[in-house]
Parts: structure tokens; sequence; C-alpha cells
């Protein structure tokens, strides 16, 4: 069978590449990790690719906002090769700042207009610092091939700016009703709940949003950070403990070597 082939993109500030290199690698992927520059010098690298992962740090030392700098690297040099990319039936999966990229290029949540992109933002987290703690997701999406249904999730997040956030009533109904809602933030049974089981004040709990077609997620927890037992903040004092972010990369990996290679 053909290789599953991933970037994982660099850029200034950006501190979580070689982790999500790793996790791709453990997948099955033949994973690469390429600077934006790069790619703007010869769009065509995207072609040799299946997958490509926007990962966590602090891109460009988030000095305007987080991910802002590299969103507008992306929508002024890469907007229209990173559609064709989703538009040909390959993966984008953005980690923490990631998917604040995600976010403000308007690639999420998946309707690229200007309104649908001014309708949802990320911003600064209620309690007003950095969170670093570990939290439960639940899925809430059966049609994002990154996400297992049903099985609930433990990962750490890192982040100063991680509250989702929609305009009006109106825009958090439409993520609702067209299944824009990857993951939500809940407690050990379940159920949502407040600080700090929604670590940074996310409506609706929101912690991940994937597009229309489901091969776009982004998520503020970091999965690259549990994809070994040993990385579990209990894991001695656990049995049968499973590194739950590789359930993204592996459903990743297999959706491409089952529907493009």
């Amino acid at each position: 069978m053909a290789e599953v082939k991933a970037i994982v993109l660099r850029a200034a500030g950006i501190n979580c590449d070689m982790e999500t290199e790793y996790a791709l690698e453990l997948a099955g992927a033949k994973a690469q990790r390429i600077h934006i520059n790069r790619i703007i010098e010869n769009k065509t690298l995207l072609d040799e690719f299946q997958i490509i992962v926007f990962p966590g740090g602090f891109s460009y030392g988030d000095d305007v906002a987080a991910g802002k700098i590299l969103a507008n690297q992306i929508v002024h040099h890469l907007f229209e090769p990173l559609q064709e990319f989703i538009e040909d039936g390959k993966l984008v999966l953005g980690i923490c700042n990631g998917f604040q990229v995600l976010v403000k290029t308007g690639i999420l949540p998946g309707d690229n207009s200007t309104n649908r992109q001014a309708g949802v933002t990320i911003t600064n987290n209620d309690s007003g610092k950095f969170e670093d703690r570990w939290v439960y997701l639940a899925p809430q999406s059966e049609k994002c091939v990154f996400i297992e249904p049903g099985r609930q999730i433990y990962l750490p997040i890192a982040h100063g700016e991680g509250k989702v956030v929609t305009k009006d009533e109106a825009t958090l109904d439409e993520l609702r009703t067209e299944g824009h809602i990857a993951f939500k933030y809940v407690d050990h049974d379940g159920k949502e709940g407040d600080y700090p089981v929604n670590p940074n004040g996310s409506i609706d709990s929101i912690a991940g949003l994937t597009d229309t077609t489901g091969r776009v997620l982004g998520l503020m927890p970091h999965p690259e950070r549990f994809v070994r037992p040993t990385q579990h903040p209990r894991w001695s004092r656990l049995k049968n403990v499973d590194g739950d972010g590789m359930t993204i990369f592996n459903n990743a990996v297999k959706y491409i070597q089952k529907n493009i290679l």
C-alpha cells in the first residue's frame, strides 16, 4: 500500500511540531515538518501530501492575537491551495494554536464566507490566566473522520486564549444544527460543567469544531501529548491505559488509506 504522507506546518513560535510528527509516525504516516515559507514559495508541495496539521505553540508570539498572524499568511498566500486540498478529500487538523488559526482564516467552522468567519472566534480564557490541566472530551459528531463516535477521551490543555465564542445565539444554533461541534468539555461522568470542567468558559462547552465535510478538525486540547500510556498523569496507578490522543491520528491515517490511496 502507498504511504500516507503528512505535513506538520512550521512557523516562528510553533513548539509542538516534533511531538505531532512523532504521533503521526506512530499512526503509520510518513510525516515531514515543513516551514510555511517553503509552501508559499512552492504551493505544489501540497500535492504530495494527504494530511496537513497546524500544530500547537505560539505562532509569531501571538503578538497580535493567538494565531492571527499565521492566519493572515494563510488567507493571503495559501487559502485557495488549502481549499483545493480539502476539496480533493484530504484532511486538515488544527491543534490549539492551529485551531485558532483555522478559525481566524474562516476554514472553520466550514463556511468560508466573511460573515461566518466573523461569527465565531477564540478569545481569552474566563479565568484570565494560562490554563494547563487535563480535561475530558465527549465527541459530538459522527461525520468527523478524526473522531471515534461514543468514545470519551482524556487530553491535556495548555492555552491562554481557548474560549470559543459566537456573535449571537443564532450562530450557536447553526453550529449545533449543522453538526460543527466536534468535542465538548465534560467531567469524568460525561456531564458538562463550569470551571474547571470547562477550563476556558467556551460557549456550550465547545472544545473543538469540524467543517461541513467532516475532514477538517480543530480542537484546543493536545492529542499529540498523550500518545503513550506513561504520559497519563496517573499511569502508575491505573491499568490498561491507552494514549487517547492516538485515536485522532490513527483515524486520520486509516481514512486516507481507505479513501485516498
